[in-house]
């Protein structure tokens, strides 16, 4: 199982503040977030580092996001299975937040703080 993480990598893992996939430090540099690939073509692999989060709260495991309630109040039912956060604390540099536009990406912050308003 490659997505695993043992007990003492727990200080290790991040989440995506775009997406909140987690997985560890290491993992993330090697092969990027499975969700962002697209950015992360766009800004360099050197962006890890920005575009995630050490400070996050809850995990979820998505077996099959596209059939998962879960999924679909976290805003994930579109992205690969795993293991995500369920608020993600951090702020995006603006050159990311640009990219983000640039690319037609609709980013709503992971730490609790966009509200859908009716």
């Amino acid at each position: 199982m490659s997505n695993y993480a043992t007990p003492g990598q727990m200080r290790t893992l991040r989440a995506c503040m775009i997406c909140s996939f987690v997985q560890t430090t290491q993992k993330f540099k090697q092969t990027g977030c499975p969700n962002c690939e697209q950015l992360l073509q766009n800004l360099g692999h050197d962006a890890i580092e920005d575009i995630t989060s050490h400070v996050f709260e809850g995990l979820v495991a998505l077996r099959e996001p596209t059939k998962s309630w879960v999924a679909r109040w976290q805003r994930v039912e579109k992205c690969e299975k795993g293991v995500y956060a369920v608020k993600v604390s951090g702020n995006l540099p603006e050159e990311i937040l640009r990219e983000l536009e640039n690319s037609n990406m609709v980013y709503r912050p992971r730490d609790g703080s966009y509200v859908v308003e009716d």
